[in-house]
Formats: C-alpha cells, structure tokens, sequence
C-alpha cells in the first residue's frame, strides 16, 4: 500500500530489506496459490463440503449464532465479528476437497476465538478503526509533510506504526485460528494423512502474514531512519 512513497525515503539497508520482504510476499502468495490448487483436487474420505464442516465445528463448540454464507471469488473467505457470519468462496463452501474443510475450519477458528474472547483478536479489532484511517489519510499526510511541515510526516509514520503494530499482531491470530482448526479436523473430519495435507494448506497461508509483517516492518525501519537524519 505504501511501496509508492518509500524511495522518498529511503536507505540502502532497508532498501534490500524491503525488497527482500517483498521477494518473500510473492513466493508466499505463488505457494499458497499452488497449495491451495494441489489439494482443491484432493476429496476428503468423508465427502464434507467446507459449509459442512464449518457448521459442524461451530455447533460443537456452542456457536449456534454464527451463520454461514457463499461469496464469489477464490480464497476470499474470512470471518466478519460484527455480524457473526463465515464467508466462505464457493469452492470452500460447496467444495469437499481437503484444501476446502481445512480453510473453512481455519475461519471457524477466528469465530471461536472471537467466542471465547481470545485477547489478541480484540486488540488486532480495535486498531481496525485506525487502519481504516490510514487507509484513507496516509498518502494526503506524506505529502503535507514533504512539502508543507515534517509535523505531518510525523503523523503519517505514527499511523503508519499502527498499521505495522496490526500486521504483527495478526501472526498470532492466524497461527491461534489455523491451530484450532487442525484440532477440529482431527476430530471425525479429515484423516491422518488428510490432516497432514490440510497442515500444509493453513501453513502456507500463515506464510503471506509472515511476509506481509516483515514488509511493513522493514519499510517503517527506512522511514524512521531517514526521518531521524
């Protein structure tokens, strides 16, 4: 999102950081894609689609309230806190492959810690508000402190710092919700060898928000330094 304005910046050290970072982001994104891909065509021994296997989970663990619905577009499945609904692709949802019930039971993960109040989702909640802001300011402010007054620059890093803050506190998160979900699968839904393959599907997905916190980290080190001089 920022990659744009960093080169105003810049150090050469963080330059290969965050080039470095970014090298890592596309090999996460490629490896996901192809995890995804290999074990969309693997069926489950027991021919659970996504949805079931979501709804099977959630009313295991007393979430009866969480509803579950079908949105286009492929890996676009996440969990909404605000409306206590799953979302889950249609080839998650109706689809009864491995990669399908162990993304399905991953969002299912994020709905049960949202149920038991796990802490670092509702801190990774509350900066949302935040985020949102900096999503829609951060560009103006960089420019107001480049060209007007550094007090606005300032601002910009400051959101920026929280923005980076969320992206390192949503590791936890995914690692906590992958971590639920393989406990879940294990439990009359996927097999030995099943379980194993859908491990490999949460864990490369774990990768691109390991690559994605490390951008953000390195390139909030280039803007510091440079600003310090």
């Amino acid at each position: 999102m920022y990659g744009n304005l960093v080169p105003y910046y810049g150090d050469g050290s963080w330059m290969i950081l965050v080039f470095a970072a970014m090298i890592l982001g596309l090999i996460a994104q490629a490896k996901i894609k192809s995890t995804y891909a290999k074990y969309k065509e693997v069926q489950n021994s027991k021919r659970i689609t996504g949805a079931q296997a979501a709804r099977y989970i959630l009313d295991r663990n007393g979430l009866q309230d969480v509803k579950i619905q079908s949105i286009n577009g492929e890996l676009t499945d996440h969990y909404d806190p605000t409306q206590k609904v799953i979302r889950l692709s249609q080839d998650v949802y109706s689809g009864d492959s491995v990669s399908a019930v162990s993304i399905a039971a991953h969002e299912v993960g994020h709905a049960i810690q949202h149920g038991r109040g796990y802490s670092f989702l509702n801190f990774r909640n509350a900066l949302v508000p935040v985020v949102n802001i900096a999503s829609r300011s951060i560009y103006t402010l960089f420019i107001l402190g480049i060209f007007f007054a550094p007090i606005f620059l300032d601002i910009a890093i400051a959101i920026f710092a929280v923005t980076v803050l969320f992206q390192v506190i949503t590791l936890p998160v995914e690692i906590n919700a992958s971590s639920r979900a393989l406990n879940n699968l294990e439990e009359g839904i996927l097999q030995r060898e099943e379980l194993g393959q859908g491990k490999k599907v949460l864990s490369a997905a774990a990768m691109t928000y390991i690559a994605a916190a490390l951008f953000s980290i390195a390139q909030l080190g280039r803007l510091l330094q440079r600003r310090n001089r």
